[in-house]
């Protein structure tokens, strides 16, 4: 069976203020392009179909027409709902297309409940696990610690014992969305960590032939089972030196990969980031390649210089980002708090604050209490966007 993986679509979404609604509806003219002429025999699509839970009026049109095109091309679709979306928004009408042969996996209810499709060597198991936020989902999966392995271990406990009662042979494939440990995060995934913790082994995967992820951007492969797809585009600049593409997968007669490739997506413009003093950018003949990228451009003057992007723009029309790291004689920088703080999570920046403040980092008490506080936010945050 022939499979697509797709993730983080990500409807609605901009950048840096920039409209990606046309360059959303080419990778979707792409993808059902890809799915005709490449013989494709499912579609699956591991979350983050839209970038917040009340998309735009176009987004949904966006997606409207998508669900038509696949369904007019007779290719079964499986998709789920990821931590952008809104679950019960998501999940309206999916008793009624699943008739057209698309299937909608968006409560926690349905995880150990597969969509059966079938090849000349028998059925494929499509398992889909929604965005699973630990604590709105404790309760349904029966667990004492509301944690993402937690729930995630528990659904796939339920995926495990559907498989084991069907008939010996049968293949199977899981969509999740979830962050796996030793994949690569970038800038543009929202945090989903709870008691600090956001990441998931996977062995929680373990018994399925082929695990289908989203959430983080960047395609890469975990295991040769389990795999992002990323994003189709890009969402920030850290994703300037990612490859944005699909998964095509063969899964063979008894579940093993036969053949798989990586399908790569249209892209608007090239990104580009570049760093030094203004007059150096717009002076340097290295950088006539990024004269049609977009560009985030850091600037080093130690005085900031007047009007720079208005003079940016002359050279680089599409620079839409613009940072300053002024260079100082005494060897320090400005921008060395904004570069610490890139890959720390809300809860280090604020425990870094209070070191800061009073001169010694938070004990262990108030460590759990800034903590407490950030699950709180973000979960309060997901529970109003899935009661919409």
């Amino acid at each position: 069976m022939r499979i697509l993986h797709t993730s983080d679509w990500h409807l609605g979404r901009s950048f840096h203020r920039v409209s990606l609604l046309d360059a959303q509806a080419a990778f979707l003219d792409h993808l059902i392009a890809t799915v005709r002429e490449r013989g494709v025999d499912a579609v699956v699509v591991a979350g983050d179909v839209y970038d917040r839970a009340v998309p735009p009026l176009a987004a949904v049109e966006l997606f409207d027409g998508a669900l038509h095109r696949l369904a007019e091309a007779g290719t079964p679709t499986v998709m789920i709902s990821g931590n952008h979306d809104s679950a019960r928004r998501l999940g309206v009408g999916a008793g009624l297309i699943r008739g057209a042969g698309i299937h909608l996996r968006t409560t926690p209810a349905g995880a150990g409940t597969p969509v059966l499709l079938s090849d000349a060597h028998g059925e494929v198991a499509f398992y889909g696990l929604p965005y699973l936020e630990p604590s709105l989902v404790r309760a349904e999966f029966a667990v004492r610690r509301a944690s993402h392995q937690a729930v995630l271990s528990a659904a796939m406990d339920r995926v495990r014992a559907d498989l084991a009662a069907r008939p010996a042979g049968t293949r199977s494939v899981v969509l999740a969305h979830a962050f796996v440990a030793g994949g690569q995060a970038s800038d543009s995934e929202r945090d989903i960590t709870v008691g600090g913790v956001s990441a998931v082994p996977a062995a929680v995967f373990d018994g399925v032939d082929y695990v289908a992820l989203g959430h983080l951007h960047g395609s890469q492969r975990i295991s040769e089972r389990v795999r992002y797809s990323g994003s189709p585009l890009a969402y920030s600049f850290s994703e300037t030196d990612h490859r944005k593409t699909m998964w095509l997968v063969d899964l063979g007669p008894d579940g093993r990969i036969t053949a798989d490739e990586r399908i790569d997506c249209p892209a608007p413009r090239k990104l580009a980031r570049l760093h030094g003093r203004l007059d150096d950018l717009l002076a340097d003949p290295a950088l006539t390649r990024h004269e049609d990228s977009w560009v985030e451009a850091t600037l080093t003057d130690p005085v900031r210089p007047p009007e720079p992007m208005a003079r940016l723009a002359v050279r680089f029309p599409h620079a839409i980002s613009l940072r300053f790291a002024p260079e100082r004689a005494d060897g320090l920088s400005s921008g060395s708090y904004a570069r610490r703080l890139r890959d720390r999570d809300d809860r280090q920046i604020a425990e870094d604050f209070v070191a800061h403040a009073r001169g010694e980092g938070p004990d262990a008490r108030e460590r759990a209490v800034l903590g407490a506080a950030f699950d709180h936010v973000r979960t309060d945050l997901t529970r109003r966007e899935a009661a919409g």
